[in-house]
């Protein structure tokens, strides 16, 4: 009989998973929604916490409640090839082409940006993202220790220095609720529950969920009904910290607008809020904060990656794969914050729609016994309104990559297609094809 597994294992083990969880976009989203909620501040940070902390939960719940090697073991009950091709597309997102460039140029636009001239940005974008991924690459070449790097000492320093500003914001509030603007004066939930996604949380927990269920392993947790409740338990530590964060950061953004104005992005809101507070003291402490934030999150990221791609081609070493998507992601990040952010809500926009289907499947897989023509068909309808929404927010952001046809299929969808115009087209065709699955399984085995 397995001894009883003690509460600072699972502290331990949440630690690691906040800290890899909680980067540079996790800080400078919620306090952007609390500005622009205003006095819709409860109602935009629950539809944020469903997707930003809820979504992420289930994902990590269900690799472990699955029993499954990760998500292209998880992806393979659809289908070996979508298992492949949804692992690969969804490990380069979170990866080498968005997430792991933007903790590199977060935390510089943010912590040093601001004392730079404008003339010399790039070049300093340059230098400075080369010696962060350096960084990246060295702790990212022992993922036997990441457990210990990140939850040890990384995300402590970085609580550390965040609940410093936190606890000055609260005990001296800079103002009150303004009125809200754009979309959250009357959709509220549904705005902020769209702007989690910007976080790709639910996405990480997919790819971060075989690299929480190796560390409870190491911690001599075997059986599969242990590692459940341990994923559970451990799930819940980070995701109650998390939820306390979010909830201080989006108040506040909140309570900031008279005192420091509005920006066009959650970075320069908290810049501006640690200089209210701190001077220019608080650029440095600013500055800290965010690299900290960035350098865990991508150390997470790359390990992960790296595990993955040397999975798909062993042939080529994890040490290799280190080293290319490190320098990969030095490369995409010299593009510059604003042309990643461009590209990737598109992407995220298509991938999100098809990342929830398969977490809620997997949930709910034991009421279908897991059928494969379920996960098939349920996946399958999803696909063709994740499309257009990626196209949607595509055009948003480049106008002049409109086509005829899929604007012809974008209003057919906004006529006929049930909540698709607040971002929820994908959960119909979700279901109908989940019951399409169950009958056709059911009479193929009558």
């Amino acid at each position: 009989m397995q001894a009883k597994v003690p509460f600072s294992t699972y502290a331990i083990i949440g630690t690691m998973l906040f800290g890899m969880f909680f980067g540079a976009g996790n800080l400078i989203f919620p306090i952007e929604l609390g500005q622009m909620a205003g006095t819709q501040f409860w109602w935009a940070l629950i539809g944020f916490l469903v997707t930003a902390i809820g979504l992420p939960f289930m994902g990590i719940l269900a690799i472990g409640l699955s029993g499954s090697n990760g998500l292209r073991d998880l992806g393979n009950r659809v289908h070996p090839l979508f298992g492949l091709v949804f692992s690969v597309v969804l490990y380069l997102t979170i990866g080498p082409f968005f997430a792991i460039p933007r903790t590199a140029t977060v935390s510089f636009t943010v912590g040093l940006e601001p004392f730079l001239n404008p003339d010399q940005v790039s070049l300093f974008l340059g230098i400075f993202s080369f010696v962060f991924f350096l960084v990246v690459y060295y702790f990212s070449l022992n993922p036997a220790k990441v457990m210990d790097y990140i939850g040890k000492y990384l995300t402590p320093a970085f609580l550390v220095f965040l609940f410093i500003l936190i606890i000055v914001s609260v005990v001296n509030p800079m103002g009150s609720f303004e009125k809200p603007v754009g979309d959250y004066v009357n959709q509220a939930f549904m705005t902020g529950f769209k702007g989690g996604y910007n976080t790709m949380d639910a996405l990480a927990s997919l790819a971060f969920g075989i690299v929480v269920i190796n560390a409870i392993k190491s911690r001599g947790i075997t059986s599969t009904k242990d590692i459940a409740l341990a994923t559970w338990k451990s799930g819940i530590f980070a995701m109650a910290l998390m939820m306390i964060i979010y909830g201080f950061i989006t108040y506040m953004g909140g309570t900031s607008v008279g005192a420091v104005g509005t920006f066009e992005n959650g970075g320069l809101i908290f810049a501006a809020v640690a200089k209210h507070f701190f001077g220019s003291f608080g650029g440095i402490l600013l500055a800290i904060i965010i690299i900290l934030a960035c350098l865990k999150t991508s150390i997470g990221l790359i390990t992960s990656c790296s595990e993955f791609f040397h999975e798909v081609i062993p042939a080529i070493s994890y040490k290799w794969f280190v080293f290319i998507l490190t320098f990969v992601s030095f490369l995409i990040a010299n593009f510059g914050l604003s042309n990643i952010i461009t590209y990737a809500v598109p992407v995220l926009m298509f991938l999100y729609p098809l990342a929830i289907v398969l977490i809620l499947l997997t949930m709910f897989s034991p009421l279908f016994k897991a059928r494969q023509s379920v996960y098939a068909m349920s996946m399958f309808l999803t696909f063709f309104v994740s499309v257009i929404d990626g196209y949607k927010a595509l055009v948003e952001s480049v106008p002049g990559a409109k086509l005829q046809v899929l604007e012809s299929i974008e209003t057919f969808y906004s006529h006929y297609l049930p909540l698709y115009d607040i971002g929820l087209g994908w959960a119909a065709p979700a279901v109908v094809g989940a019951i399409i699955g169950l009958i056709y399984a059911v009479i193929v085995k009558k």
